[in-house]
Formats: structure tokens, sequence, C-alpha cells
């Protein structure tokens, strides 16, 4: 008995620590984005070409969200193609797997923002196998910090 109440005792205090840490998680995004993460939904989808990071508005109405949204991606697209990543080490407050190789070929890759209905995506694409690689990784580490259920293989 005393095992078992052990136990669930870590079972519990583990989930506790993961709610807590995806709570600040959650808090950075909103410093960093510049939009309420829970106003939004957040896809991140692997390509055999690259891959797309899309957030949109949850209300098609909420043109304020949806603004702050093409500001950010705006923003994402010019930065990731400078080599800049700081923003995704904000907000998870660790260096996202993928991201030295990422800068390191940043020539390989392109980086376009496009709209979209009630918000908008950047569009990562690249021939170079290393490049596509990394970034494959770097999406499947947003894909499961930001809990999007996206899949995690090439569409």
């Amino acid at each position: 008995m005393t095992h078992t109440l052990l136990f669930v005792a870590l079972v519990l205090t583990a989930s506790g620590a993961e709610q807590h840490q995806h709570a600040q998680s959650q808090d950075r995004a909103h410093q960093g984005m510049g939009f309420d993460q829970q106003k939004t939904t957040h896809h991140f989808l692997i390509h055999k070409t690259g891959g797309t990071i899309e957030v949109i508005a949850k209300d098609a109405n909420d043109t304020v969200s949806t603004d702050e949204i093409r500001t950010h991606l705006r923003h994402i697209a010019s930065a990731f193609a400078h080599g800049d990543f700081t923003l995704p080490m904000f907000v998870h407050d660790t260096e996202p797997p993928g991201v030295p190789v990422m800068k390191e070929r940043r020539a390989q890759l392109t980086f376009r923002f496009e709209e979209i209905p009630a918000g908008g995506k950047v569009v990562i694409q690249t021939a170079d196998t290393a490049a596509r690689e990394a970034l494959h990784d770097f999406l499947r580490f947003q894909i499961r910090e930001h809990r999007t259920g996206d899949p995690m293989t090439p569409r």
C-alpha cells in the first residue's frame, strides 16, 4: 500500500510540474508573440519540401487577434531568414531541436509569410536534406510543446 501511495504521489507531482511548466510556456508565448494564446490555434505542418507554421484566430471576427497574428508571423519569417531564432528559445526556455542546423543552413531555406483567413502562415521550403531534417525536428518539437496534435510525419 505504501508503494502504491508513493507512486501516485510521484505521478501527481510530475503531472503538476508539467502543467506548471506548460503554463509558464504559455505566458512566455503570450509575451513573446504578442497575442492571446487562448484566442488562437497553432498548427505546425510537416511537408516533404519543408513545412508551415500556421496561426489562426478561433473567432473569425476577431480582427485584433488576426492582425496580431499576421504581425507576429511576418516578423518570424524575416527573423528566421536572418538566422534569428531567439523567440522560440524565449517561449520554450530552451533551444528547440534543429535550430543550430537551420541557422547554419539558412541560405538553403526560404521563409515566406502568407495571409490566410483569420490568420497567417510561414511557409518554409528547402531542397537541402540536412536543412529539411532540422526543420522537421524543429516542427515536431513545436507540435509537442504547443500540444497541437498535428501529424509528426510529412504530408
